[in-house]
């Protein structure tokens, strides 16, 4: 532990991460699972956006939103798993404090972006279904803009109280975490002053960026579900809710793992548990959201293959 002298007390200046697993003949079998699954969810997403620049037909609000969630999908998985791949080739698992904190803030930025943009997408599909006469007017550029820059406002403030506020706190030794990144529940748990206010903060973040954008999700969707459900076409309804499906699904992973992995501060010890819902948070979701949002998108199917092929898009 490397400990240097401020005042009286010893404080932290670096922190060690377990990681995934402490068989060092296990290393580089994780090395290329992991670098495989960074590949692929940086080409996943990034061809993702390439298919919506080259397609006039996907220059909607919905794409629009699309495009902005996989850029966070490749951030978020960068926050992590080049530093994780680091520590398998190196076996050298310490982190700097000022890296735990910048690892924790850029985290934190990116995921609460995430959260608003879903809910953002959520009632852009309200507006489009149930409300398609002034869906134009509601969903301009301009507003889709603002939409857009307030959600990374929220976020960029929140991701920085966190930060700020934890720097605020102790740390005396001893300095494992028992994850693969630097995060809230974990740090708290090796302070050596109080963190109620810490705490505090989050339970009203985890208000205010988790429950309240989950709740305008669900009561966006009811009011789709309706609408739909008075469409008389059977085809009519298979095409409305198939805008929605991934949405949906995509819903559904990041807020089950996302409550699972901040309702556990109460516990003494970190448990593996908290590092299949960090891989699930920053490896799976990125690398899975390019395929759930193509596998059912004829118009993202077609312009990827346009852009794999080198063809223009019809005129």
């Amino acid at each position: 532990m490397d400990l240097g002298a401020s005042e009286n007390d010893s404080v932290v200046t670096e922190f060690v991460l377990l990681g995934l697993t402490d068989t060092p003949s296990l290393h580089p079998i994780l090395f290329v699972i992991f670098l495989l699954a960074y590949v692929a969810t940086v080409a996943g997403n990034f061809s993702i956006l390439a298919a919506i620049f080259a397609e006039p037909k996907l220059h909607t609000p919905m794409y629009f939103f699309l495009g902005n969630l996989s850029l966070l999908d490749v951030g978020c998985i960068s926050v992590t798993v080049p530093a994780m791949l680091r520590h398998f080739m190196s076996n050298n698992r310490s982190i700097p404090y000022t890296s735990c904190l910048s690892q924790l803030f850029f985290f934190h930025l990116l995921a609460g972006v995430d959260c608003f943009l879903l809910t953002v997408m959520a009632y852009d599909r309200y507006l489009a279904i149930c409300q398609p006469l002034t869906y134009s007017t509601r969903m301009s550029w301009g507003i889709q803009q603002a939409l857009a820059g307030m959600s990374c406002v929220f976020s960029f403030t929140n991701a920085l109280t966190q930060t700020v506020a934890l720097s605020t706190l102790n740390f005396c030794g001893p300095n494992v975490i028992n994850h693969f990144y630097c995060d809230l529940p974990q740090l708290f748990q090796l302070s050596c002053s109080s963190t109620q206010l810490n705490e505090l903060l989050l339970f009203v973040a985890a208000a205010f960026m988790g429950v309240a954008p989950l709740v305008l999700i669900t009561v966006s969707y009811g009011h789709v579900a309706a609408a739909v459900l008075r469409i008389r076409s059977a085809e009519g309804r298979k095409k409305a809710f198939s805008t929605c499906g991934s949405h949906l699904t995509v819903v559904g992973i990041f807020y089950g793992t996302g409550v699972f992995s901040y309702m556990r501060l109460g516990s003494v010890e970190a448990s593996d548990k908290d590092k299949g819902i960090g891989i699930l948070n920053t490896v799976i979701s990125p690398m899975l959201n390019p395929l759930i949002y193509s596998l059912r998108n004829p118009d993202v199917q077609g312009a990827l293959r346009r852009v794999l092929m080198g063809r223009e898009p019809p005129k």
